[in-house]
């Protein structure tokens, strides 16, 4: 059993913040240290102090539009409609949870079994300078209610993830945490002597 030593640590940090994709890969770079498992037993990733790791970014943007009038007999009244047409650029972040990454070394196989947590939408963020509006049309009988645009905001967030998940942001993270847990590895084992594989809960 023996801890990290000083020269691995940084060349794990140079591993952990390299750029993979032109999607975008932000990782934090703090690690704790591991002790190398030669029982065969299952053990924990010591990446505990990083919590999430974010392997792959999508930026979308989405018009949306909002529409409000008055009615008479379920019929719209002329004059009287309020829209709005506008879009926001928005960043899809996916990746894990490195809490629930565990792997197994089986020696006598010389085979390192890694097994993965599903990937994880991380956060949704809006970017408020990306607001762009293409139609506007007031109305002095109808105003568009704070709650109404609220929810078509959320609304526009939500479907910029669907998007991102239908168009591979969830294969490319997983494709990209392989990418950094396979330099985790090699700084420990010798490559050419294990096998590494990869299996999903």
């Amino acid at each position: 059993m023996k801890q990290l030593n000083e020269a691995t640590k940084r060349i794990l940090t140079i591993v952990l913040i390299v750029v993979f994709t032109a999607g975008g890969l932000f990782i934090g770079t703090k690690i704790g240290n591991k002790e190398a498992q030669t029982d065969g037993k299952t053990a924990k990733l010591t990446f505990e102090d990083i919590g999430e790791l974010a392997t792959q970014s999508a930026y979308c943007t989405e018009i949306e539009m909002i529409a409000d009038g008055q009615k008479a007999f379920g019929l719209d009244i002329p004059f009287t409609q309020a829209k709005q047409i506008y879009s926001y650029d928005v960043e899809i972040k996916a990746g894990y949870d490195f809490t629930k990454i565990t792997y197994d070394v089986d020696e006598a196989k010389k085979q390192i079994t890694v097994k993965l947590p599903q990937v994880q939408t991380l956060s949704k963020d809006l970017d408020t300078s990306s607001f762009k509006v293409y139609h506007e049309q007031d109305s002095m009988f109808t105003t568009i209610k704070l709650e109404t645009q609220n929810k078509a905001l959320q609304e526009l967030i939500d479907r910029a993830e669907k998007d991102a998940i239908e168009n591979g942001l969830y294969e490319e993270a997983e494709k990209n945490a392989e990418l950094v847990l396979k330099g985790f590895f090699a700084s420990e084992y010798n490559t050419k002597e294990y096998k590494l594989q990869f299996e999903t809960e």
